[in-house]
């Protein structure tokens, strides 16, 4: 264990992981759609030598229960994930690079082929953020009525996956020869065609694309709920979570690790990093104020709005001021973050006013303090069997991110807990990840 260090990456956001954010004074919203501003955040993720930039992804607008109050509701324009990923290839050198993208309305050789590319052009810093969606809208897009229920979009995905990496070893990493003198491109010995025929999806094969620079790009799963944890045992090298409390993160570390080895796999190829969201300052005290000011940024009301897309149910009609109510109606949302939300309403006796505050960085941990006061916090869990790192969440961008970079990173290297140069130029390297 004296060697074992943390991994971090960063959730890659335009004005931070905040809702009220853009609204602060020194905030550009109107930059998220420019590359330079992404550039400039990824710049100084990779002069702070993090594992990788993820960036989260929904392929349509929320359902907005009040339209009186939908154009206040959080920022939800964002740049296509891979589009805007292998920009930031050309421009970054080590940082890995992870996208996310649905098997609920995509294909598989779509994906494979999208991101086996992002592999090639960043040189083996790839990796897939497999999700199913969560968001009902999104069928409306894809010429669908009905959003898949729970069940069927997590036995949609475990085929999909099966899919995707089945169509990455397509090809030995020798199969292409070049040979100039014989004229022969690649040697068809040493390809692989899938032919796969499967309940949703029939994949001949096989994927016209070399095979990766890191054998295969790095799979990263978030689900939480029972279906996802099972998805995740089985086919993910990362996985992310989002935990409140240092008790929760102990017991889904173990409770992940108990099913990986389940499904065969060593534990030791997984990486589990649940979601942080630090605000960083020079003392405690100065911490605290920069949180009172960036909590001042989000409307209380609009919380209400917020835990209605993460409910999946219209919750203005609930007191403001009283508990949240244990019978609320079911939905056919994400269940991992409902699941979260509720277990904290209960856990601390929220109101539902209160709770709409906590909703307002994403429902993830929150640390606040100095640069001591966070390393202590996240060398606990991670010491404690919470956790293999952290997804970094700053509440405002580029200023948090920079903070931590700054303050932060380098207690973590005086207590010998991260890294202070890259062990190598791929994400599967730096991530200490085998090839499969």
């Amino acid at each position: 264990m004296a060697d074992r260090q943390m991994h971090l990456g960063l959730m890659l956001t335009a004005t931070g992981a905040h809702f009220g954010a853009w609204r602060l004074p020194e905030a550009t919203p109107q930059t998220s759609f420019t590359l330079d501003h992404y550039v400039r955040i990824a710049e100084v993720a990779e002069g702070g030598l993090l594992d990788f930039v993820f960036i989260a992804d929904s392929l349509g607008l929320y359902p907005m229960p009040d339209p009186a109050t939908a154009g206040h509701m959080l920022p939800i324009s964002h740049l296509e994930p891979f589009t805007l990923l292998s920009a930031l290839a050309a421009t970054t050198r080590n940082i890995g690079l992870i996208g996310s993208a649905t098997t609920t309305y995509n294909q598989p050789f779509q994906v494979a082929r999208i991101i086996a590319s992002l592999d090639h052009i960043s040189a083996g810093r790839g990796g897939w953020n497999l999700i199913t969606s969560g968001n009902p809208a999104e069928a409306w897009n894809f010429g669908f009525t009905e959003h898949p229920d729970h069940a069927d979009r997590y036995e949609r995905a475990g085929e999909f996956a099966d899919v995707v990496t089945g169509l990455w070893d397509s090809w030995t990493a020798d199969a292409f020869g070049y040979e100039k003198a014989s004229g022969r491109y690649f040697d068809p010995a040493k390809m692989r065609i899938l032919n796969h025929a499967g309940k949703f999806f029939d994949v001949r094969g096989p994927l016209n694309l070399a095979r990766s620079p890191q054998d295969r790009p790095v799979i990263a799963q978030a689900g939480s709920s029972d279906a996802g944890r099972a998805l995740a045992a089985r086919v993910a090298e990362v996985v992310f979570t989002a935990q409140q409390t240092l008790q929760g993160a102990k017991a889904f570390y173990a409770d992940m690790h108990r099913r990986v080895a389940e499904a065969g796999r060593d534990v030791s190829e997984v990486r589990i990093l649940p979601g942080v969201v630090p605000i960083v300052g020079n003392t405690d005290a100065e911490a605290r104020e920069e949180r009172r000011r960036i909590d001042g940024s989000f409307d209380p009301m609009l919380g209400i709005e917020t835990l209605s897309v993460e409910f999946g149910i219209d919750m203005s009609v609930y007191p403001l001021d009283e508990r949240l109510p244990r019978d609320l109606p079911a939905s056919n949302k994400a269940m991992s973050r409902r699941d979260l939300l509720e277990t904290e309403a209960e856990r601390d006796g929220l109101t539902l006013r209160q709770l709409a505050g906590r909703a307002a960085s994403l429902g993830h941990w929150t640390v606040c303090g100095s640069p001591a006061t966070i390393a202590d916090a996240l060398q606990e869990w991670f010491e404690q069997g919470a956790a293999d790192g952290f997804i970094l969440m700053p509440a405002t961008q580029p200023a948090g991110l920079k903070n931590f970079v700054d303050l932060v990173i380098p207690e973590l290297q005086r207590r010998k807990m991260f890294r202070t140069a890259y062990a190598g130029k791929t994400l599967r390297t730096n991530l200490g990840l085998s090839a499969p």
